[in-house]
């Protein structure tokens, strides 16, 4: 799979914030800016992020995500805050890393994530 530059900078800084939930060790080393903007935004925010997750979550709740899903939401809500990009173009991105790192061959990943983001992101905008 051919990954753009975002693509990669966001699929290290979910392997990165993975490996944080994993052990609270935050590793910055052999990230390229952009990731190291998503990694740290994350951190920072991290309370607030997992706040707008949790109220988005229907019958379920954060600590029974995937940790992988959970990191890929993370850091597509930081972006959603952030409000650079479109949203259609963070969702997309969050869904087709989710297909990489996720996905089962039931797409059952794939329907939640993009349901979930497309919840935050409507809860975003009507802040």
């Amino acid at each position: 799979m051919d990954l753009t530059n975002r693509t990669k900078s966001r699929a290290k800084a979910i392997e990165v914030l993975y490996a944080y939930d994993m052990t609270n060790d935050l590793n910055l080393t052999d990230l390229d800016d952009y990731a190291t903007v998503l990694v740290t935004g994350v951190i920072k925010d991290l309370e607030k992020i997992d706040n707008i997750i949790s109220e988005n979550l229907f019958n379920y709740t954060i600590n029974r995500l995937n940790m992988v899903d959970k990191a890929i939401i993370r850091v597509a809500t930081y972006e959603l805050l952030r409000g650079e990009l479109a949203k259609q173009v963070i969702i997309n991105e969050a869904i087709e890393l989710t297909k990489v790192y996720t996905n089962l061959d039931d797409d059952k990943a794939k329907a939640f994530n993009n349901k979930l983001l497309d919840n935050i992101s409507k809860y975003i905008e009507s802040r």
